[in-house]
């Protein structure tokens, strides 16, 4: 049967509309067609339908009625065998990792925003090119092309919206990997930008995952899944995230964070952006192909629910930056300081004690991508205490004797298991009692019990001792003046703005809400939360409060809590913790870390 073919012409960019023409062979009497409400990998129904227009239909010539069946459905009329054709519109200004962008510098787009879904043609080839493009653009994607007619081609739809397109004249970088070719694809980088950096630190993280999966390249247990493997880096003003796709992922990150030339240091912000690739990257196994079961038959029209998402998303987020320490592109201080952070943001999230891992991860629908002023108080990320939960485990099995375990063996046996002897559309898919099964084989049935509370329950990790077995120290840090009142704020052009006020706190108690301006305090103006703390002549005092809220000024009075001590770890208290290296541990506890951290 001959390919569902698509056309898109980018003619208009200054409108930032694609012009898309579709070709179904041998219609169904009464042919459906939809587009995908969401994209996987973003749990959050964003309605992609509501920028197409313009659908128009014909056969043979002939125009045809097209009558809309719901928000994201039409169905056509056809007759005969004659090809259904089928034009439209598509709306493209989101510049995110997500849906569709268009105009006169770059072009970008993910198959769930273009690409009309066929009813019964799912499984059908699918072909794509493209109409005449600007002067000097290029196209970027891991799908597979036709060089003589310049046609992209896909064995189903799944596989067709699986492969972001990057349009433009970007710069573009290779490397190998695992015997596998890379492409490093970059829009909108400064002169400055250090592509060569660039690729022999990605090289080196690609090089490590390769190999935690599969084995070196003389052993290799599995084979490497992708032939051809493209990073596609928006570079922004401002921007951040990444979706990951499984031969490719799109990335947007703030040009200032791109390594530059000359420059020797890692910066805070290419540790970032070396920590996004890193885990973007580790998706092409973890959720691409090793997924939930509730993931291996996906619905585009609607919310398709999983509680593991601590497991895919968590996990990943977990090894994303312990990839950096153990390719060496970051040192253990600077490791422990990047966990300090992941530790201190879920101490400080009154939610955790309200709603647990696998609750998140089934809510990241409504609640997740969602977020609101109350957040804070109601929610745990499965990003972040996902990690935590990763390394608890992780730590959990190395303590356990000999032979020696750890989360590593977990990953690579679901990942083994999971893809022997099964046909291409059992593979990878898991369920919870998987994770469960390994771990009881690895640790034993009493940390299967515990490992299954830190999941369904709402208490804290035991961080504190695994980490102090592992020879990392920590102690209690002396927390902000923001995290002593219980606020977040915005602070930008002068302006502190609340952004959540904590659950249970002094400045939930004294009245202050989400959106009040913070004006002065002691009758000193202020430009930063801080700078109200140098409005008094010790620790403890009151705080007079000075505040618009709704066009009214308002004054709030409040006293200045003692800061308590909790630690990592602890039940009572949200205080951030410091964590640092113990200096001359024993070598058992050091031969202990090096593993953990070196691999």
């Amino acid at each position: 049967m001959k390919s569902i073919q698509y056309r898109v012409d980018l003619d208009q960019p200054n409108s930032h509309t694609f012009e898309v023409s579709l070709t179904v062979p041998a219609p169904d009497a009464l042919q459906r067609v939809s587009l995908p409400a969401w994209i996987p990998g973003s749990y959050l129904v964003r309605e992609f339908a509501r920028h197409l227009s313009g659908l128009r239909a014909s056969q043979g010539g002939r125009e045809l009625a097209v009558e809309q069946v719901d928000k994201a459905t039409w169905q056509i009329a056809c007759s005969g065998d004659q090809d259904l054709l089928l034009h439209y519109r598509v709306y493209a200004f989101d510049n995110s990792v997500r849906a569709a962008f268009l105009d006169a510098q770059r072009g970008f787009f993910n198959g769930t925003s273009l690409c009309l879904r066929v009813h019964g043609r799912e499984q059908q080839a699918q072909q794509l090119r493209f109409g005449a493009l600007p002067e000097g653009w290029r196209v970027a994607t891991g799908m597979s092309c036709d060089p003589e007619t310049q046609t992209y081609q896909s064995g189903g739809y799944e596989a067709l919206v699986d492969h972001p397109f990057e349009l433009g004249q970007f710069w573009l970088g290779r490397f190998e990997a695992g015997g596998v070719e890379h492409q490093f694809v970059v829009s909108g980088a400064l002169p400055v930008f250090d592509g060569e950096r660039l690729l022999q630190d990605a090289q080196r993280i690609c090089e490590a995952q390769i190999e935690f999966w599969h084995g070196p390249a003389n052993k290799r247990r599995t084979p490497v899944p992708f032939s051809r493997y493209v990073f596609m880096l928006n570079a922004v003003d401002e921007g951040y995230g990444g979706l990951e796709h499984s031969a490719s992922t799109a990335l947007i990150a703030p040009r200032r964070d791109l390594p530059r030339l000359g420059q020797t240091e890692v910066s805070e912000g290419y540790v970032r952006l070396l920590g996004l690739i890193s885990h973007e990257y580790f998706h092409t196994w973890n959720v691409k192909r090793l997924k939930p079961a509730d993931f291996a038959a996906l619905d585009y029209t609607r919310e398709n629910y999983t509680e593991l998402l601590w497991f895919f998303e968590g996990f990943t987020s977990y090894y994303d930056e312990l990839f950096l320490v153990r390719t060496g592109l970051i040192d253990e201080a600077r490791y422990l300081k990047l966990l300090t952070s992941t530790i201190n943001g879920v101490l400080a999230t009154p939610g955790r004690k309200h709603q647990s891992l696998a609750q998140s991860s089934f809510d990241a629908w409504v609640k997740y991508y969602r977020p609101d002023e109350n957040s804070p108080n109601s929610t745990i990320s499965y990003y972040g205490k996902g990690a935590l939960l990763a390394l608890a485990l992780d730590l959990s099995l190395r303590f356990l004797g000999e032979p020696q375990h750890s989360l590593d063996d977990v990953m690579r046996g679901l990942w083994q298991r999971s893809h022997a002897g099964l046909d291409s559309g059992a593979r990878g898919a898991i369920i919870e009692a998987d994770v469960l099964g390994l771990i009881a084989e690895l640790g034993g049935e009493g940390l299967v019990q515990e490992f299954k509370q830190w999941v369904h329950g709402v208490e804290d990790l035991p961080l504190a001792g695994l980490l102090e077995k592992a020879g990392v120290q920590s102690r209690a840090d002396k927390p902000t003046l923001a995290q002593r009142l219980g606020l977040r704020v915005n602070e930008s052009n002068g302006a502190v703005i609340v952004k959540h006020v904590l659950a249970d706190s002094v400045a939930q108690a004294a009245g202050f809400c989400a959106g009040d301006e913070l004006l002065a305090c002691n009758d000193w103006r202020l430009r930063r939360i801080e700078d109200a703390a140098l409005t008094l002549g010790s620790e403890q005092g009151g705080l007079r409060f000075l505040l618009s809220r709704d066009q009214r000024l308002l004054a709030l009075t409040l006293d200045l809590p003692v800061a308590r001590v909790a630690g990592v770890g602890a039940s009572s208290g949200s205080e951030p913790v410091l964590l640092s290296l113990a200096e001359k541990p024993p070598t058992r506890v050091a031969s202990l870390r090096k593993a953990w951290l070196n691999g």
